[in-house]
């Protein structure tokens, strides 16, 4: 180092590293590092210079290492969520195929607005020695390769062709990693040869540095204008998604409610922003939701829509809501915040909500909040009975009913894709605030246990004494499971619950709907499987270090369920459930599908006019 210019000289990758040791964020009073380490792979495309420049980090930056670039990932998205997005892990994988393995998880973060760092290797910026292994070569374009892909994917893309270009890369990947309005993945493309080279790079460069989150104080103006709409409202009606925990407001989402007596319902990733008690909450809504918010929806007028990007599961396809409603969507994010003709109030959940809170002079009337908590008492006693034992074949609903009676209320719920989305999200009773993560952003097979493994080390570092819970399916399950060995090497105990129903149950439940004949999604259906079998889970479990056990009714799940809670490390528990009964049956909006116009079956024609009739109610927007 020159005293003179106050540089230091380092490698690339070196510089990468110790500007993110130097990266703080303080959160409820205490300074923590804001990133809390990075899951790896290493092969020739980061291994030897990335690979040395962490081996010197690693109290600073631990490095979990993968089992699957993928899987990485999603432990990464896993971790943002536990943290609110207020924290974030990189992920670093070698040049081509590992690389390329993370454009899955990415676009997952990128679909729910989540922060991850993706470090992965490129070819060389020489290309001297071109074409090297792994290399994608476009033979009309040298420059254009597999990291390419990852520009529809990314919040932010950059490829590092000269060490100095981090000095400006690394703040921009950051600053928009913790933009409540731009929030998503980032990627950096480092060069094998670029990672090496070195630079004098100026000291204050690494200086430390605390950064805060944003919050997009909203315009006067529209808070009036949306005051105006609320203010005649005869119904009104709250939609509550899942930016009201990012924005960390859930009290100010609660004091609105409650001031003005206004109905509140969830999406799917704003499921725990209300306890299953509160009067006012009153159901999950849409197409995985509630007979009771769905009920109100179709009835509100004015409907204040809050940290949720309005997708097709939260509206039915936009058939749940009369068509004359009156939307007013608060949103840190401009694209969401005026969506479908909405009264857009651009900025954070938490002072947007304060404010209404304090400008709105109104109460709803008390006929409408007393339709709205009958209608949620009536889908109560259904979920009581849709959980209960019974005389009747396993099904996802009773195995959550068995855990949502055994759980710790801090305990944390993982699912995702398939069929146990819809069950939790309809079937789950909320606990505690924020304990539930269901991933249907991207709605993303195999996200389950590796979301979990990273949400479990997020929650290590906050609530060491609770669980992390996984429902995952068969189908899910046989995508992605080997981080039950990482959960089971790092120390990082999960409750795994693979729910067996023989295949792809939930889409033959859809193809069936269709009135299309079952076909490539049970096992059993699969015309290239002559002699059909199962798998054994629970070996499989053992094989990765996990306790394992099966269980084959209802109350040996509860049994065996104290067992994981009292367990020191990973368990699965394994129970089968039937492919055709014991859904959930009330309480689906309609969603749109593409069915045949023409078909040579009869039942796949009388499903297609079946379908088609409800599109007259679709709200057309934009």
């Amino acid at each position: 180092m020159t005293s003179e210019n106050r540089t230091i000289r380092l490698t690339t990758a070196q510089a990468i590293i110790r500007w993110l040791e130097n990266q703080f964020i303080m959160i409820d009073g205490q300074e923590m590092r804001l990133c809390g380490g990075g899951f790896g792979i290493f092969g020739h495309g980061n291994v030897t210079c990335l690979g040395e420049a962490l081996y010197n980090a690693q109290d600073s930056l631990p490095l979990y290492r993968g089992q699957n670039e993928q899987s990485m990932g999603f432990a990464a998205a896993g971790y943002a969520k536990q943290w609110l997005r207020q924290r974030f892990m990189f992920c670093t994988a070698s040049a081509g195929p590992g690389t390329s393995n993370l454009l899955t998880s990415a676009a997952l973060a990128h679909a729910n607005r989540l922060p991850m760092l993706l470090l992965c290797g490129d070819a060389f910026i020489t290309r001297l020695p071109d074409p090297v292994l792994q290399q994608m070569e476009n033979f009309n374009d040298p420059t254009f390769g597999v990291n390419d892909a990852f520009k529809p994917v990314v919040r932010y893309w950059d490829r590092i062709t000269h060490p100095a270009q981090i000095i400006q890369s690394l703040p921009n990947a950051i600053a928009t990693m913790l933009d409540p309005g731009d929030c998503g993945p980032a990627f950096l493309g480092l060069p094998q040869d670029v990672q090496g080279w070195t630079y004098d790079y100026p000291e204050e460069f690494f200086a430390k540095k605390i950064h805060r989150i944003r919050r997009v104080t909203p315009d006067a103006d529209e808070i009036t204008d949306a005051m105006r709409a609320l203010a005649g409202a005869k119904r009104p009606m709250i939609i509550a998604g899942g930016g009201v925990q990012y924005s960390r407001a859930v009290e100010e989402l609660t004091t609105f409610a409650e001031t003005h007596q206004i109905p509140v319902v969830e999406t799917i990733a704003g499921r725990a922003n209300m306890l299953a008690t509160h009067p006012l909450n009153i159901g999950p809504i849409g197409v995985t939701g509630s007979d009771s918010a769905n009920a109100i929806a179709e009835k509100a007028d004015v409907i204040v829509a809050v940290g949720t990007r309005l997708q097709d599961f939260t509206t039915g396809s936009w058939t749940a809501f009369d068509r004359d409603a009156q939307f007013i969507s608060i949103n840190a994010a401009r694209h969401d915040a005026g969506k479908h003709r909405s009264l857009p109030v651009v900025g954070d959940a938490k002072l947007s909500l304060s404010a209404l809170t304090n400008a709105l002079d109104y109460t709803a009337p008390s006929d409408w909040v007393t339709l709205a908590q009958s209608e949620r008492k009536s889908w109560d006693a259904y979920v009581a009975e849709n959980v209960s034992y019974g005389n009747r074949p396993n099904s996802y609903a009773q195995a959550i009913g068995v855990v949502n009676d055994l759980c710790d209320p801090r305990d944390r719920v993982v699912a995702a894709a398939g069929g146990l989305p819809a069950e939790v999200t309809a079937n789950w009773r909320t606990l505690d605030i924020g304990t539930v993560d269901v991933e249907f952003g991207f709605s993303c097979m195999g996200y389950e246990i590796a979301g979990a493994w990273g949400a479990r080390i997020a929650q290590a570092e906050r609530e060491a004494d609770k669980d992390t819970i996984v429902f995952v399916g068969d189908g899910s399950y046989m995508m992605l499971n080997s981080d039950i060995y990482s959960s089971v090497l790092t120390g990082k105990k999960l409750i795994i619950l693979v729910l067996d129903n023989g295949g792809f149950a939930v889409i033959n439940k859809l193809q069936n709907n269709t009135g299309n004949e079952s076909f490539n999604n049970l096992i059993a259906d699969c015309p290239t499987v002559p002699e059909p079998f199962a798998v054994d889970f629970e070996a499989h479990a053992r094989a990765q270090g996990a306790i394992a056990e099966t269980v084959s009714n209802l109350a040996e799940l509860g049994e065996v369920f104290k067992r994981a809670k009292e367990s020191d490390r990973t368990h699965v528990i394994v129970m089968n459930v039937d492919p055709y009964e014991g859904w959930t049956t009330e309480g689906h909006a309609w969603w749109e599908v593409g069915t045949p116009h023409i078909t040579e079956s009869d039942r796949v024609r009388e499903a297609h006019v079946d379908w088609e009739s409800t599109r007259p109610k679709q709200r057309k927007g934009v």
